[in-house]
């Protein structure tokens, strides 16, 4: 299962390095601790909207830019049709992938 948070993060990873610069210098930029800009970068922290933003801000990068290149790459990963299977137990409907 590939994880949202784990897109996001190598994303901003990888424009970081294009840029050249480095955790301390994004951290400082956007007001963010050192280690959890990393733990971001490494997927293991969600992120909030307004983190994203202040990390996209200091990267120079609009968010709707990281959440076009993100989704464009979750689109590759994710299985192609989902659908709802009913459940004979009378439970929650089940989402599996086709």
């Amino acid at each position: 299962m590939v994880l949202l948070r784990g897109l996001l993060g190598d994303a901003l990873r990888r424009r970081r390095q294009e840029q050249g610069r480095t955790l301390r210098e994004v951290s400082a930029a956007a007001r963010v601790s050192l280690g959890y800009l990393s733990e971001v970068e490494r997927g293991q922290k969600e992120a909030s909207s307004e983190l994203l933003a202040s990390i996209c801000a200091a990267l120079g990068m609009r968010m709707s830019e990281l959440m076009h290149q993100v989704g464009s790459e979750l689109a590759l990963v994710e299985p192609a049709v989902l659908t709802v299977v009913e459940n004979p137990a009378g439970d929650a409907p089940v989402v599996a992938a086709a």
